[in-house]
């Protein structure tokens, strides 16, 4: 649904958007909105964001797949504001559709593309710049005893991060997460998760 200030695009995934904001820009540089609640909720739907994140990564990184389990589930908008990633996000709600299917989006600091990930998905994402910065609202506190992952090379999933094997770089828990089948505290499909 376009906006006066963003346009908003499905995926293959229901409820899995891409926000474009309106640029406006000049000789002097650029001018957008990266976030309005109204708007967000009207496009998107209603949100209350409690958190805000930033990462920074070099090139080859991969972090994921992660998500937050139970009432502690989060839904995230997630923007990069320098540098280039592909950003990823899983159905991994028992029941769906579209369960263990992936949607990937290249997000960048010159795209300004932001993507929209609701609860019930694990994301992830791989740095395609020499480093970059990505900054994420989430609309849930982190809560460590909640953390939940996936292996980011499951082979059922698929996933294409477009970094050579050689050039992956990961953290010693991204090393040792279980397969999609194997996972637990997985999500329901007929749950509202936003009860």
């Amino acid at each position: 649904m376009p906006k006066a200030n963003m346009n908003v695009i499905k995926t293959e995934i229901d409820g899995v958007v891409v926000v474009e904001p309106k640029v406006f820009g000049d000789n002097r540089g650029y001018f957008f909105e990266s976030f309005s609640e109204r708007d967000f909720a009207e496009a998107v739907r209603p949100m209350s964001f409690v958190q805000d994140n930033e990462s920074l990564s070099t090139y080859g990184v991969i972090r994921g797949l992660h998500y937050q389990t139970g009432r502690h589930s989060q839904s995230k908008l997630l923007r990069v504001i320098k540098g280039k990633v592909l950003d990823i996000a899983v159905d991994i709600r028992k029941g769906s559709p579209t369960f263990g299917k992936h949607v990937s989006v290249v997000l960048s600091g010159d795209n300004h593309r932001q993507l929209f990930i609701p609860r019930g998905f694990a994301h992830g994402f791989s740095v395609l710049s020499e480093e970059a910065v990505l900054q994420y609202k989430c609309d849930r506190f982190y809560a460590p005893e909640a953390q939940g992952a996936i292996a980011w090379n499951d082979p059922a999933l698929g996933i294409d991060w477009q970094i050579p094997a050689d050039s992956v770089i990961l953290s010693e828990k991204d090393k040792t997460h279980p397969l999609l089948k194997d996972a637990t505290d997985l999500f329901d499909y007929n749950e509202d998760l936003y009860a």
